[in-house]
């Protein structure tokens, strides 16, 4: 196959590295293969999918060096492609604030205005500059792209979008961004595809170990449960979603905590392991039977409804809710759990199609719409980045 025609793409997480690879086929990209670096193994590894195979390989580099990481994965990677083939590298990046409405070549430039907007994002986005900059080192005459999170968020009005802060702060860019920009415009795709009627009201959920949520019409992004930051709206795995700023002063006054101790408890420590105590996986706490197990899945998937009906309001009403992600394509117990709070909608689901994960598990007499549709940022940055590379 001719060269110039393989496309890399990294989707990175607080402690995983994605990896995508692609080939151009025409006017667009088909993937041909799926990695992971996944930093909470010990021993850590790199893993890869590739028609059918899976295979592993230990890593031996320190966690914290991750040029080296990379150089060794890549060094076991070449064995399974080509690499005088990559044309272009897509990066997803969390955070674009007002400065990027849509993907971008990572120039010196555009690169150092990613750099400014690290601390708005600090899960992410110093892991993303990271990866960035060692690709550079390994390869440095290929292009290199960005997919924001937060660009497909840049259409909301500005009522959606404003704080009730000082005008001042709001023109410094302390407003709401909203953020998993690259999977509601994946599933906003697949809503399209499957033939969804023209101006329909929709709320997605992308719920894993970041959850947010998204009200969407005709494709476009009206509203998100995130704003500022991704520890804002639901809460998550260990981050706390939204909370009253009277407890974050509370925190840093009489009880004289320290930013870096509540930067922790926000991010960290929060969300279903704060509530649960011992655990942050939602399939963990689904099989316990410690009461406050249940109580944080209780919170979780109250604090969702709660949520998809404020989405609802922006929309003016609500036509068809969207599950997807880790906990939304897998697990019908919290969807089940969901949707019971939002009954009063009209909603109901067919118990048979939720247990089986199908792709539409209302009842066929509800009025309410609701789908499991698997997420896929990989192929949204892959395909933003071909696009850019076209261009270059």
């Amino acid at each position: 196959m001719k060269g110039g025609d393989l496309i890399l793409t990294f989707n990175a997480g607080s402690s995983t590295i994605k990896l995508g690879f692609y080939e151009i086929v025409g006017d667009t990209t088909r993937s041909i293969a799926r990695g992971v670096i996944d930093f909470r193994d010990d021993p850590f590894e790199i893993r890869l999918s590739r028609y059918g195979r899976h295979l592993s390989m230990p890593l031996t580099a320190a966690e914290d060096d991750l040029t080296a990481v990379l150089y060794q994965s890549f060094n076991w990677l070449s064995a399974q492609f080509d690499f005088e083939r990559l044309t272009c590298i897509g990066h997803r990046v969390v955070h674009g604030g007002d400065d990027f409405a849509g993907p971008a070549i990572l120039t010196d430039e555009s690169l150092a205005r990613v750099e400014a907007l690290a601390a708005l994002a600090p899960l992410h986005q110093p892991q993303s500059i990271r990866l960035i900059r060692a690709m550079r080192d390994l390869y440095p005459k290929v292009v290199q792209t960005a997919s924001f999170d937060t660009a497909f968020h840049a259409t909301h009005a500005p009522v959606v979008r404003r704080f009730a802060i000082p005008r001042a702060l709001h023109d410094q860019g302390i407003k709401r961004y909203g953020f998993h920009g690259l999977s509601y415009r994946f599933i906003a795709g697949a809503l399209s595809d499957i033939g969804l009627q023209p101006g329909a009201k929709v709320v997605a959920a992308h719920l894993g170990s970041g959850a947010s949520l998204c009200a969407m019409q005709d494709g476009i992004s009206r509203d998100s449960s995130m704003g500022f930051s991704t520890i804002d709206g639901i809460p998550m795995a260990t981050r706390s979603g939204a909370l009253d700023p009277g407890v974050i002063l509370h925190l840093m006054g009489p009880m004289g905590w320290s930013l870096p101790e509540v930067e922790a408890m926000l991010y960290r420590e929060s969300g279903l392991l704060g509530v649960s105590g011992f655990e942050a996986d939602s399939r963990e706490l689904m099989g316990s039977d410690c009461p406050e197990a249940a109580e944080a899945i209780d919170l979780f998937c109250h604090r969702i409804a709660g949520e998809t009906a404020r989405l609802a309001v922006t929309l003016g009403g609500l036509d068809t809710l969207v599950f997807t992600a880790g906990i939304g394509e897998h697990q019908p117990a919290i969807r089940s759990m969901v949707v019971e709070r939002l009954s009063w909608l009209g909603l109901t689901l067919d118990p048979a199609a939720n247990a089986a994960n199908a792709m539409r598990i209302s009842s066929p007499d509800s009025r309410v719409q609701a789908f499991v549709i698997p997420t896929d940022e990989e192929s949204v940055i892959a395909a933003e980045a071909h696009n850019l590379r076209n261009r270059a």
